[in-house]
C-alpha cells in the first residue's frame, strides 16, 4: 500500500466501501513521503508497517469502513485467502512479479481486478473482468527480463502522476462496485503528468492467451516465485529467479549509476546505497545483504532491480 495503492485506498474508503483488506510486506521510509499520501515522518522515523500505519490513517477517515491490515509476501502460498470474499482486487504493486500472481490468482476465480502502474512521470490503468475482457496476459504475455523494466527507485515517481491515474482506476473501481451492471471500459489508459498527454488503446482478448484463453495458471505455482534463502552466518539472503536467466549486468550497471556505487565486473556486479548492498550475478541470482529477513530483501530487490 503505497503510492497508488494508498491513494486508491483513500478514495475508496471516502467512498465509503463496505471491507478495505491492505496487503503489503514492507515498512514507511523517509523516500516514500514524496509520494505515498498516507503517511508522515513519524510513520518513517518508527518504520511503522505499511499496511497498519495506512489502516490508521485511513481508519480516521471513516471509522464505518472496515480495513484489514495484512502484513505478508503476497506469494502463491496467500494470495488466495486475500481473495477470499472480495469483489474487486486493485494492484498497487511494484513489480511485475506480483502482477502475474494476481492475473493467475482472479482470472482462476473469475474476481475483476485493475491494474495500475506508475514509473517516472507517466501511468496506467487497466480494468480486467475475467472471461469478459483482456486479462494481464493478453496485453504483456511474459514478464520483462530481471533490471530491463525501470523501478521507482531507478526512474523516480512524480507524484502527481500517482495521483492522476490512481484517481481513474479509483473511478473504475467505485464504478464496478457500484453498477457491475454497466462495468468500466477495458481499455488500456496511459498518461503522461509532466506533458499533459492521455491515450487510451484497446486490448483484445486472446483466445489462445496461455491464462485466460488456455486457463493455464503456472504464477499459483508454489515454485514460480523467485527463491529467497537466508545464507546462514552471512546477514544476506539469496534471491534466486524461478527459471534460468541470463542478465545484462551493463544495463542495470547503467540504471543504478544515479542511486549508488556501482562495480561492474564480467560475472557479477555490486551496489551498494545509503539502504543497502547487493551483489547480482549474470544467471540471475542476487544476493541481498545486511539482512537475513526474505521479505525485506524481496522488497529491496524488486525496488533496486525489479521482478
Amino acid at each position: 500500500c503505497g503510492a497508488t495503492g494508498g491513494t486508491i485506498a483513500a478514495f475508496l474508503v471516502r467512498a465509503g466501501v463496505g471491507l478495505l483488506r491492505i496487503a503489503d510486506r514492507d515498512w514507511v521510509e523517509l523516500n516514500n513521503l514524496q509520494r505515498q499520501i498516507l503517511f508522515n515522518e513519524e510513520d518513517a522515523r518508527s518504520e511503522s508497517l505499511k499496511s497498519e500505519a495506512a489502516a490508521l490513517s485511513l481508519s480516521r477517515v471513516n471509522s464505518d469502513v472496515r480495513i484489514q491490515p495484512v502484513v505478508l509476501d503476497v506469494t502463491a502460498a496467500t494470495i488466495g485467502a486475500l481473495l477470499d470474499g472480495v469483489d474487486l482486487v486493485l494492484d498497487g504493486a511494484d513489480n511485475f512479479e506480483t502482477r502475474y500472481l494476481i492475473n493467475d490468482a482472479c482470472v482462476q476465480s473469475g474476481t475483476p481486478w485493475i491494474y495500475t502502474g506508475a514509473v517516472g512521470t507517466e501511468g496506467m490503468s487497466l480494468f480486467i473482468h475475467p472471461g469478459v475482457s483482456a486479462c494481464f496476459r493478453c496485453l504483456f504475455p511474459v514478464p520483462p527480463a530481471a533490471g530491463s523494466a525501470a523501478t521507482c527507485d531507478q526512474a523516480g515517481v512524480l507524484g502527481p502522476a500517482v495521483g492522476v491515474i490512481a484517481s481513474v482506476t479509483a473511478a473504475n473501481a467505485l464504478r464496478w462496485l457500484a453498477t457491475p451492471e454497466d462495468p468500466p471500459h477495458s481499455d488500456l489508459i496511459c498518461v503522461d503528468a509532466w506533458e499533459g498527454t492521455w491515450d487510451r488503446l484497446a486490448v483484445t482478448r486472446k483466445p489462445n492467451c496461455p491464462c485466460c484463453g488456455q486457463r493455464e495458471f503456472p504464477y499459483l505455482s508454489p515454485d514460480s516465485s523467485a527463491l529467497a534463502v537466508s545464507l546462514c552466518g552471512r546477514d544476506a539472503v539469496q534471491i534466486s529467479p524461478a527459471a534460468p536467466a541470463n542478465l545484462d549486468l551493463s544495463l542495470i550497471a547503467g540504471r543504478l549509476a544515479g542511486l549508488g556505487e556501482v562495480e561492474l565486473r564480467p560475472v557479477l556486479l555490486r551496489f551498494r546505497s545509503a539502504d543497502c548492498r547487493l551483489t547480482l550475478f549474470a544467471d540471475g541470482r542476487t544476493v541481498v545483504h545486511d539482512t537475513d529477513d526474505p521479505a525485506r530483501a524481496r522488497a529491496l530487490h524488486a525496488r533496486y532491480v525489479g521482478a
